[in-house]
Formats: structure tokens, C-alpha cells, sequence
């Protein structure tokens, strides 16, 4: 369906080669001031293509529409994607590399650094034999989550528009800030959007569509010592951070990222800092099955509380305080009683001859917080792998293939409902 490649690829780099890290202690929105450099790119961007109703926002939320060229009412559908990057790696001074026609062996992303992408560590390369790849320079990420989503979306509605004999309804976009540190979502105007369903393009392989999530919570716990020369500690000293460790402990070995897949549920300790008199703790919860997303909860709590009663009488207070907050959660809920926005997505797929992946989501995207708001939003592949870090890389057919599937969509949806 499309032929322009180049197109597609120097659309890519101009997102990518803009520094869009979200910051998780600042408490804007946009959480940087340098996102707004992209979406104000994007505005114009989107203005120029032709779209319609082009505004963005005092928080950097970027919307527009690609009006109906049918004579018939059909449901409005929305594409969204977000525009900041990972702060678990730097987004910035990002020198893409292409590779044209990969061969299957080793990409040396930086000689100097000796940092090599290779399929013998990351096997998923070997499904793009043959393609176009853009990868890293070994020193950022790229940025494909989710500037190739932002891509394939723009994309498909100027192909929409250069092409009228394709017909659909009112399409809108949308694109968020901040989705990396769990706020993609979180001032996004749905009334505004103003869609009776939509699509993030945020996923990863061909062919992923997804519409279940974790149900997430974020812990944090802080251990009380007290601290005494360690010559005359005995009975006195309380170790803050040995209390810490005592606690980690008591987590299921097994039950941790490295060690899950599919459904199944873990808890994950992502940061630690501490002295003798004061550790804190934070961790993850994840589960896709409520009733085990509750129990980890309740379990969590019960090591706290079951620390706080061994140093009751010794502390005189409590000595670890925990705090679990939830932080989104699954969207099958929602997404379920309207099944057919899944079968469409899926019914385009399989019409571009692509084997749907549907699978699970192990972790969450701006659609289940979107979902819960009143706009039922499942996931659909962006194509790119290895997110957040500096062996990230997209093949540009996977790109290519994306933006045929929001182009279908909006034909089949359109068909779907022609009188």
C-alpha cells in the first residue's frame, strides 16, 4: 500500500533526533520544557499535511481531525500515541544509524565504545532479514516508544488524505506528554477527543494487539534506625538498611521480572538508598488477576506490619512506614463489552497479511488509564524493540506496516457501517 520509504524514515529521525525525556519529580505538564519543541513541531506539522481542528493545549496535548469523506453517519475513531522518551536512558543528541538490507549478523552500533546489537543476545533480529533497520549510536535510546507510533499515525492520515477513493469516517489523533512516568493519560481531555473508541500505537512486534494490562501499584517503604558507634552498638544500634534487606528478603524469589511471563505477576524492587537511621524502598506491584493484584497488596503491608510489631517495644514506633498507591489497571474491564473495536483491529491484520499477536500487555500503556475514563483504547504494535536503552531498535517495514493497519482499520470500520 505505501511506497514512499524515505518518507517514512526522515519523518522518523526528525522526531527522534528531538530530545523529549519526561522527568518524574517535576510536577508540570509537560514534565519538561523540551517536549513542547516536538509538539509544537507536530502542530504544524499536522496543519500543513491538511488535517482539520489542529489545537494543542496548555499541558502539550496535541489533537486533530481527518474529517469523514462518507456521506453516512460512522462511529468516530481515535489513534493516540505519546511523544516523550524513557528517563531510564538518555533521549538526548540521538544519531540514528540505518541498515540497509540486514543481514543477520552483528550491527556494531559504536566502535569505539565496542557496543554491538547481536542476534545471538537480542534473537528477534533474525525476523528482519532482509529489511531496513534504524538503530541507536550505542550512546542513547532511540526513541521508537512511541515516536514510531507518532509516525505511523501521521502518516497514515496524510495517505488518507492523498488518497480520497479510500473511504472512512472522522478520525482523530492525539498525542500525550509524560506517558513514560505514568501520566499520559491523566489531563488528557476525553470529552474533547470526542471518540467512541480508540487505538494507542505503542506496542512492539508486527502483529501485537493487545487488550489486557497489569493492574499496577508503586510502593514505598521507609525503615527508622537508630544509630550508635558501632563499638558500643550492641542492643542500641538499629541498621536501617539491614531492616531493608530483611524485608526484600521475604519477597517470593521467583516472583520478580526476570522470572515471569505471560500472566503471571511479580513484584519488583527498582530503587533503594539509605544510611543507618533512614532506607528507603521503592517497588512495583504487578498482577493482570484483581484478586492477586489485591493479595500482593495486602501481603506487602502484612511484612510491614509484621516488622512493626518484632520492634514495637524496642523502637517505640513503628519502624517501617509503607505506602502502596495504585496506579492503573487492567483494561480487559472495559475493553471486553465492546469486543468488536478488538475485532476490527485484528480483521486488519489478518487483511494485510500480518499473524496476530494477542497477548497480554506486561506493563501499561496510556489506553488502560484511557479505557477507564470512558474511552476504551486497546494496543496496537509500533514495531520497534529493545525499549529504553541504548540496544533499541525498528525495523522501517515494521513502521510501514503499522500505518497500513490504521489505514485499514478506518476503511473496515467505515465499510462496517455503510447503509
Amino acid at each position: 500500500m505505501l511506497n514512499n520509504k524515505q518518507q517514512i524514515i526522515d519523518r522518523f529521525i526528525s522526531y527522534v533526533t528531538v530530545d523529549t525525556e519526561s522527568d518524574p519529580t517535576s510536577n508540570t505538564t509537560p514534565s519538561t520544557e523540551k517536549q513542547w519543541i516536538l509538539a509544537n513541531q507536530l502542530v504544524e506539522e499536522l496543519k500543513k499535511i491538511g488535517l482539520s481542528n489542529v489545537t494543542i493545549d496548555e499541558n502539550s496535548y496535541v489533537m486533530a481531525t481527518l474529517p469523514s469523506n462518507v456521506d453516512y453517519e460512522v462511529p468516530t475513531i481515535g489513534f493516540i500515541s505519546h511523544f516523550d522518551t524513557s528517563p531510564d536512558f538518555t533521549g538526548a543528541n540521538v544519531k540514528p544509524q540505518i541498515v540497509e538490507n540486514y543481514d543477520g549478523g552483528d550491527i556494531v552500533l559504536n566502535k569505539d565504545l565496542d557496543i554491538v546489537l547481536s542476534p545471538s543476545y537480542f534473537k528477534d533480529l533474525l525476523l528482519y532479514k532482509g529489511q531496513t533497520l534504524i538503530t541507536t549510536d550505542g550512546t542513547t535510546l532511540l526513541g521508537a516508544d512511541d515516536k514510531a507510533g507518532i509516525c505511523e499515525i501521521v502518516s497514515a492520515v496524510e495517505y488518507l488524505i492523498n488518497h480520497p477513493e479510500i473511504k472512512h469516517g472522522d478520525i482523530r489523533i492525539g498525542f500525550t506528554p509524560d506517558e513514560e512516568i505514568g501520566r499520559g493519560a491523566h489531563k488528557f481531555d476525553v470529552k474533547k477527543f470526542n471518540a467512541d473508541w480508540a487505538y494507542t500505537m505503542d506496542g512492539s512486534q508486527v502483529g501485537e494487539l493487545e487488550y489486557e494490562n497489569f493492574n499496577a501499584a508503586g510502593v514505598k517503604l521507609t525503615f527508622k534506625g537508630k544509630s550508635v558507634h558501632p563499638g558500643y552498638a550492641k542492643n542500641k544500634m538499629i541498621n536501617s538498611i539491614l531492616l531493608a534487606n530483611q524485608f526484600i528478603a521475604q519477597l517470593p524469589a521467583n516472583e520478580v521480572p526476570e522470572k515471569t511471563t505471560g500472566y503471571e505477576g511479580f513484584f519488583h524492587v527498582n530503587n533503594i538508598e539509605g544510611s543507618i537511621e533512614k532506607t528507603t524502598v521503592q517497588l512495583i506491584i504487578r498482577d493482570h488477576d484483581m484478586e492477586k493484584y489485591q493479595a500482593r497488596k495486602a501481603f506487602v503491608q502484612s511484612l510491614a506490619d509484621k516488622l512493626n510489631a518484632e520492634y514495637a517495644e524496642k523502637f517505640g514506633e513503628d519502624i517501617v512506614i509503607c505506602e502502596i498507591n495504585d496506579q492503573y489497571f487492567n483494561m480487559k474491564e472495559k475493553v471486553e463489552p465492546v469486543m468488536h473495536i478488538v475485532d476490527i483491529a485484528e480483521q486488519a491484520i489478518k487483511e494485510l497479511g500480518i499473524t496476530p499477536l494477542i497477548k497480554p500487555i506486561r506493563g501499561g500503556t496510556d489506553g488502560s488509564q484511557l479505557s477507564y475514563m470512558g474511552l476504551p483504547c486497546p494496543n496496537i504494535f509500533a514495531g520497534g524493540h529493545n525499549f529504553h536503552g541504548k540496544y533499541e531498535y525498528v525495523p522501517v517495514e515494521s513502521i510501514m506496516k503499522a500505518t497500513e493497519v490504521i489505514i485499514k482499520i478506518a476503511e473496515i470500520t467505515a465499510d462496517k457501517y455503510k447503509k
